[in-house]
């Protein structure tokens, strides 16, 4: 089951919450019982090895259209 993030407005915090892929639009409550938290989009890190550079391509799709090939371009 993945972990979503979710914002309740009411006590302006960031939760997460682990649920089906079925309920991740589910209305859900923030731990102090507010209605009306909504879903965060969630970012995640990309990283390296010691001496390394992170590389972070655009996604998509075919040679040279969103990092599918290793022309550089």
């Amino acid at each position: 089951m993945p972990v979503y993030e979710f914002y309740c407005p009411t006590c302006a915090v960031k939760f997460e919450k682990l649920r089906p892929m079925s309920a991740a639009d589910a209305p859900v409550s923030c731990a102090a019982g507010h209605a009306g938290a909504r879903r965060l989009i969630s970012v995640f890190a990309v990283g390296a090895r010691p001496g390394e550079e992170a590389v972070m391509s655009p996604t998509g799709g075919g040679c040279c259209g969103g990092g599918a090939c290793a022309c550089g371009r």
